[in-house]
């Protein structure tokens, strides 16, 4: 069954107004793929198998999504995150600050922590800094917020999950391929928060206020053991690409997934910061921060399926191409745009890559070029009012909404130097 083009847009359409509305991503996205297919000409019973064969699509993104919160309950539960944010602040030093900062954040994004939660642990131990060196909160929170997208994008986390197989590629690749734009996006970070230090309010005495007792109450790891979980998780991730550009054949061979590599990580990273007795615990938090993530993931599928059964993407080459427009501008755009509908870089980028993975396929884009792009377009505007990441954010560094606002346009431009700098690598580079 092929779907009209108009019908799959206005279901999409119909999802992200849903969602704007307030309404449960998950349904929103449901809602709108039926109501494509029904309008497109599908009837009840080719509705339902398109939607089915939409979630069965997204089946292996879930699973490695799911081990993904194996590593982010250990690193988070456990104060492993914790330790090395405080330990990059301590060695860095004061005059060093904003970039120790931004550094730590992305640190332990970068590490499998979900990026909200990046800023809540290092949130306390800027304000300290921030009180101590005279850095306003405005920009302490933009070195914060600009150091967890750098990370974001070079992590086992969700988001770059599913924008691997989205396009099917591995994500040690993706990751690998994110990192020159994430490390822009962090010197781009430490620029543009240097020069606001100055700008917006303080850090006064009550943004203080319980954070030295909660600070000695916490029970760390060593620093050496806290390391154990992302340094294996990596490593181990990276044998297959290590081996491709060393061209030693038996490294190549060994194919490490994401889907049991995370597990594993997490498993033994416990035991060398003798937490074992705690990995139930660890296990169970990290499978119920997933699992918004998952319930997105099948209401994407859905969606997706609407417009790949569609005459969409094919419509989609054909007006780019005419207008004269480089087509490698829809994979940045793509994610750029259903990331800020969404307010969200994870349900940005699976939107992006379930609707327009063939679109942009189709002007001879590598997958993994592709997925670079769309993935670090996310990033851009991922941060709005609308999101959960905007609320959390602002309440980490005791901020009111209208302080809170004021750092969008600064975290925008940190998002659009990783986009920029992907676009030119892996999308005009590899057309010329």
């Amino acid at each position: 069954m092929v779907l009209t083009w108009w019908s799959a847009l206005l279901g999409l359409i119909l999802a992200i107004i849903l969602i704007l509305k307030k309404l449960n991503p998950v349904y929103s996205l449901i809602l709108g793929a039926i109501f494509a297919c029904l309008i497109g000409g599908a009837n009840l019973t080719q509705t339902i198998n398109i939607l089915v064969a939409g979630g069965q699509s997204v089946i292996g993104t879930i699973l490695r999504v799911l081990a993904a919160g194996m590593l982010a309950g250990v690193m988070m539960e456990s104060g492993a995150a914790n330790i090395i944010a405080k330990t990059i602040v301590n060695k860095l030093g004061d005059k060093l600050a904003i970039f120790a900062l931004a550094l730590a954040t992305m640190v332990i994004t970068a590490v499998g922590v979900f990026i909200p939660v990046a800023v809540l642990i290092v949130a306390p131990i800027a304000l300290e800094v921030g009180k101590r060196m005279h850095i306003s909160k405005l920009a302490l929170l933009v070195a914060l917020s600009g150091g967890g997208k750098a990370g974001n994008i070079i992590s086992p986390n969700p988001n770059t999950i599913a924008a691997a197989k989205g396009f099917k590629v591995e994500l040690s690749q993706l990751m690998i391929a994110d990192f020159i734009p994430a490390v822009v996006a962090l010197l781009v970070t430490v620029i543009v928060a240097s020069l606001i230090k100055g700008k917006g309010e303080s850090v006064s005495d009550k943004d203080l206020e319980g954070l030295a007792a909660d600070s000695n109450n916490a029970v760390l790891p060593s620093l050496a053991s806290a390391l154990v979980t992302p340094i294996l998780a990596i490593l181990l991730l990276l044998i297959n690409p290590i081996g491709s550009i060393c061209k030693l054949t038996f490294l190549t061979k060994i194919n490490l997934d994401a889907m049991y590599v995370l597990p594993i990580a997490s498993i033994i990273g416990a035991l060398a910061m003798k937490k074992g007795k705690k990995l139930r615990a660890y296990a169970q938090a990290g499978i119920g921060r997933m699992t918004d993530v998952v319930l997105i993931l099948i209401g994407a599928g859905a969606i997706g399926a609407t417009i790949t059964n569609s005459t969409l993407p094919q419509l989609i080459i054909t007006l780019i191409k005419s207008s004269g427009i480089s087509g490698v501008f829809l994979a940045p755009i793509s994610g750029i745009l259903m990331a800020a509908a969404s307010a969200s870089t994870s349900t940005g980028v699976i939107l992006a890559t379930g609707s327009f993975t063939k679109a942009i396929l189709g002007f001879g884009i590598s997958p993994l070029a592709g997925a670079a792009m769309v993935h670090t377009g996310a990033i851009v505007i991922d941060h709005l009012p609308q999101g959960n990441y905007f609320h959390v954010t602002a309440n980490a560094m005791n901020m009111n909404i209208k302080e809170r606002s004021k750092a969008i346009g600064y975290e925008t431009i940190v998002g659009l130097s990783a986009t920029i700098v992907a676009t030119m690598m892996y999308g005009f580079m590899h057309l010329m």
